[in-house]
């Protein structure tokens, strides 16, 4: 069953936001392990290995529960792809509706293609999506006070700090504290879209 916003296919420029094939499987394994150093320090404590819970048959399972979620209505996950080739993801989860219409946003891309501004760009298309067709009203995201790299994404978009969260997620092999940060679609509806804002800024 569809839901509102999902599934969808989000494009500015190269960068492209999909929902994840299971022909993603071997492209997605070969990311994440060779992004290890990259990205588990971020990431929840895993229970086994790095290289067994990114295989490919390890996404198989990974596929499946996003596709379980976005089926429900909890989240929209977007592989990011960039000329055509898979780099990242992002999704929009934690969907809650009626009174709250809100989501918390988290997301990763490959270290060889950081710096090319991919994050920012995908975050902005999302936010923009889940305001539109998605219904949402807030978004928001929660990054480790020492993630310096994800904090610069959310601060070039605006989004505001609004929280601090104590021992927050369990992270890494401990409970990590967690800034928390958030937009809502009063925040951008006066500049035409949270993708505007992020085009300002690269063109200043």
């Amino acid at each position: 069953m569809s839901q509102p916003g999902w599934p969808a296919v989000l494009v500015d420029g190269p960068v492209t936001l999909r929902p994840y094939r299971r022909a993603d499987a071997r492209a997605w394994a070969e990311v994440r392990r060779a992004n290890e150093q990259w990205l588990s320090k971020w990431e929840p404590t895993p229970y086994g290995t790095w290289h067994d819970l990114n295989s490919p048959a390890a996404f198989r399972a990974v596929h499946a529960d996003l596709r379980r979620a976005a089926r429900h209505g909890s989240a929209m996950p977007f592989a990011i792809c960039y000329d055509d080739r898979l780099v990242g993801q992002l999704t929009l989860g934690n969907i809650v509706r009626r009174a709250f219409c809100s989501g918390y946003a988290g997301y990763w891309v490959d270290s060889r293609f950081a710096g090319k501004g991919i994050t920012p760009t995908a975050l902005a298309l999302v936010v923009d999506h889940a305001f539109s067709v998605g219904g949402l009203h807030r978004i928001e995201v929660n990054i480790r006070p020492d993630n310096l790299a994800s904090r610069r994404v959310v601060e070039k978009l605006g989004f505001r700090q609004e929280a601090y969260h104590h021992r927050y997620l369990h992270i890494d092999g401990d409970w990590r504290d967690h800034l928390g940060y958030a937009m809502t679609t009063e925040d951008i509806s006066a500049e035409g879209g949270l993708l505007a804002r992020w085009h300002k800024v690269l063109a200043a």
